[in-house]
């Protein structure tokens, strides 16, 4: 029969209901229903339009619907094969189309990706909630569940069943009926609130500008500040003066290096009230209804908060757990910041006796100046050795000395953005086990910070060996004229860290697609990358890629010593902004009662408990908080997770401090044990098989100067 045309228009895209006839005209059309013929199956991105996402997607859901129902009907007695792994199989299309979608929506976005995401994600939580609450499918996973002790299966295998067996019941397969119909109304709105929350600080971001026309404005700032400034200004429309953004390779220079404090005051506070200005953009209502919608749904669960639910599946797995991690740091650190905030306002009283007390929009500078005066070291020295791409030839020098891996840029293989670079990744045997794409500049269609992502996971089911595609963005500050994008200390660990997570991805060595590579407990995945920030500054390390962008020279050991005597400063800050946020993220997340009232409110209660200063302000306050908040689940309960990873990171580094920094016996057995292992394992075993115990929490306090 003749199926009517339905048009409907959203957000300027326009989807259509077409016939059969004309959705087979638009498959022949549409990249996603074909082989891929591009070198190594990368995502023919000049070939793929935005009016293509709609139908691949809902095809796909369609496709894997299907391919679930015939698993859960299947007359025959379950087995590993024939349930697990025949769904582990599923949804070829919907994760093809899911690969290239959610990598662009935060790497390239515009109106019409967006506009398909705020419609997609509320349906791909339905499709979700149809696979894991069918009660047939279920049926068969809890009885393979059930006798798995007599399956004879491989340590890999029995750790899916496991993640396929919680998975359903903490979708809640085994609710009544209507407890899962409200179990499907509560995903749609988190998937719905969350991607409204994301949407919102993306333009947050965009819509502040500082415009200085009085060149007077600028004292204190470089040369190469100001023209990178100007360069903004001009790209946004503005024949005169410097333009300054919230996006911290603008905000960061100019914060530390401004003389002119009511400035940096209004730059700060355009980036710290993002998401909290009481207009169209504001977050904090989203974020009432995000952390009381998940409390109601944990409770659903049977778990007392959101926390409590999150936690199960966590290294850490109770709240409890996680406050005693953060209990044991934050008295040093807090006092470690006091005592840095006390130096600056002496430091502030002898260059501006009208400044008698610090404030957020102070600390950057006055940091500096002190750096300066204690350790005669300036930011400003360090970033013309620290060259983007000679950080990036560093990460690659370190995973050879480390793994034998040899990075190759292509010209050949496609790109999503002129500013992505692309590159095959080999082995020490030369065999190709990757695809790695690099996109690390800032631009108005990408969201803020730095991330890893795959577009296409490694698998070696049946023996189909699958290498992985895996990406690196971040937002560093593009070149400007004759001067190359020069890096910051923070920025080139940054790149490390991130890097650190590709790694994972490219050495996974796993045989199904859902726990490979970075697929592991949210309070261990920063693991892996934590570790690679250890090398940055080491000096055996800065020989081989800190060298001078204009004379070549390798950073001179006078340099490299100051940045190790250094190596402590401002850590009090450093660590009470990044812990302020978690302990925040926890108060949201630890509630038992539905949050009302006002919301600064709330967020100023959660940072007087804990003693914040005044002087600093959380990394990440409510209403830009997207770890927390910029999905349905994300970071939700677990922005902690870096410092629980930093306690294993600062220990597994000193195994290599031991046998030497690019010792081969120990970084095989670190690939071995965490790299190759994906998720296959528990975490904290695969942490004890690398280093023979468990980690010692000392070490982190050590690094980090507190004890």
């Amino acid at each position: 029969m003749m199926k009517k045309i339905i048009y409907v228009i959203i957000a300027g895209v326009l989807f259509s209901c077409q016939t059969q006839s004309e959705n087979t005209d638009m498959q022949t059309e549409n990249p996603f229903y074909q082989e891929w013929d591009t070198p190594y199956g990368v995502p023919p991105f000049d070939q793929i339009k935005d009016e293509h996402y709609m139908q691949a997607f809902e095809d796909g859901m369609q496709q894997q619907l299907d391919e679930v129902a015939a698993i859960a009907s299947n007359q025959e007695e379950p087995t590993f094969k024939n349930t697990i792994e025949a769904f582990e199989k599923s949804g070829d299309l919907l994760t093809k189309v899911g690969g290239v979608f959610f990598n662009l929506s935060s790497a390239n976005t515009n109106d019409s990706i967006q506009g398909i995401s705020r419609v997609i994600s509320p349906k791909l939580s339905a499709h979700n909630d149809n696979i894991f609450l069918n009660a047939d499918f279920y049926a068969r996973v809890k009885a393979l569940f059930d006798q798995r002790d007599e399956l004879d299966l491989t340590v890999e295998q029995a750790k899916l069943l496991d993640n396929y067996h919680t998975r359903f019941v903490r979708a809640g397969a085994a609710l009544s009926l209507e407890e899962q119909g409200k179990m499907r109304e509560l995903n749609e709105q988190l998937s719905s609130l969350s991607v409204q929350f994301g949407e919102n600080v993306q333009k947050e971001d965009n819509k502040f500008e500082m415009l200085i026309e009085n060149e007077a404005d600028l004292d204190g700032l470089s040369d190469n500040i100001k023209k990178a400034a100007r360069e903004a200004a001009q790209e946004r429309g503005y024949n005169e003066g410097w333009l300054f953004t919230p996006h911290k390779p603008s905000m960061i220079p100019f914060i530390t290096y401004s003389n002119n404090r009511t400035l940096r005051k209004q730059l700060k506070e355009g980036y710290i009230y993002r998401g909290d200005n009481d207009n169209e953009l504001d977050n904090k209502e989203l974020a009432r209804k995000l952390a009381n919608v998940r409390l109601e749904k944990a409770n659903l669960l049977g778990y007392e908060t959101w926390a409590d639910y999150i936690l199960a599946e966590r290294m850490l797995d109770t709240p409890d757990k996680v406050y005693n991690l953060l209990d044991k740091v934050w008295p040093a650190a807090l006092e470690a910041a006091k005592q840095e905030r006390n130096s600056m306002v002496e430091m502030a009283f002898t260059l501006d006796h009208d400044v008698t007390d610090i404030k957020p929009w102070d600390w950057w500078y006055y940091a500096e100046k002190i750096k300066m005066e204690q350790y005669n070291l300036d930011e400003n020295e360090i970033r013309p050795y620290l060259k983007v791409d000679n950080v990036i030839n560093g990460t690659f020098t370190l995973a050879n000395k480390l793994f034998g891996l040899t990075f190759e840029e292509q010209t050949n293989i496609p790109k999503y953005h002129p500013d992505v670079r692309t590159y095959t990744v080999k082995n020490e045997a030369g065999e190709l086990i990757g695809i790695y794409l690099s996109d690390w500049f800032y631009r108005g269609s990408k969201r803020g910070g730095a991330w890893m992502n795959t577009f296409r996971d490694q698998s070696n089911m049946g023996g189909e060996k699958v290498i992985p595609i895996v990406t690196n963005v971040g937002n560093f500050t593009k070149p400007t004229g004759d001067t190359p994008s020069l890096l910051s200390q923070d920025e080139a660990g940054t790149l490390f860290h991130e890097f650190g997570h590709a790694l994972h991805g490219l050495l996974s060595e796993c045989t199904y697609p859902s726990i490979s590579g970075t697929s592991t407990p949210r309070d261990f995945v920063e693991f892996p990358s934590q570790v690679m920030e250890n090398w940055v500054f080491e000096p055996e390390m800065l020989e081989l890629y800190a060298f001078h962008y204009e004379t070549g020279e390798v950073m001179p050991i006078e340099l490299v010593e100051k940045i190790k005597n250094a190596g402590k400063f401002n850590q009090g800050f450093a660590t009470v902004e990044y812990m302020a946020a978690a302990y925040l993220d926890m108060a949201y997340h630890s509630i038992t009662e539905p949050i009302e009232g006002d919301i600064d409110a709330f967020e100023k209660k959660a940072m007087d408990e804990i003693g914040l200063i005044d002087a600093i302000v959380p990394r990440y306050r409510t209403g830009y908080f997207r770890h927390a908040f910029g999905s349905p689940e994300g970071y939700s309960a677990g922005y902690y997770s870096y410092l629980n990873s930093e306690v294993m990171d600062a220990d597994a580094f000193g195994a290599f401090k031991e046998s030497g920094l690019f010792d081969k016996e120990t970084a095989n057995a670190y690939k071995e044990h965490i790299l190759s292992k994906g998720g296959t394992r528990d975490a904290m075993e695969m942490y004890v098989n690398f280093r023979g115990r468990e980690p010692k929490f000392e070490a982190i306090l050590e690094r980090r100067g507190f004890n």
